[in-house]
């Protein structure tokens, strides 16, 4: 079986309708202001940040830490998993 990872919070579901279904509380546009999105890479042992490099060994742990080189300025978005 396997698991789907939603890219901006890192919940973990069996199936993608059930994912994508449900509000996410990371969303950029504000907690419940929008869905969960697929991750599409693959499942790792490690997870990097795409924009600074910082890395973790799950998607909820990496995305629940501001980026110093978020896109949108330091500490104004979460660290966003690499594919």
């Amino acid at each position: 079986m396997s698991n789907f990872y939603c890219e901006y919070c890192g919940t973990k579901s069996s199936s993608i309708a059930s994912l994508t279904a449900n509000s996410c509380p990371r969303h950029p546009l504000e907690s419940g202001k929008g869905k969960h999105k697929l991750y599409e890479g693959s499942e790792k042992t490690k997870y990097s940040c795409k924009y600074c490099g910082n890395s973790s060994s799950t998607i909820l742990s990496l995305t629940a830490n501001s980026c110093p080189r978020h896109p949108n300025g330091s500490g104004k978005g979460k660290h966003a998993p690499t594919l």
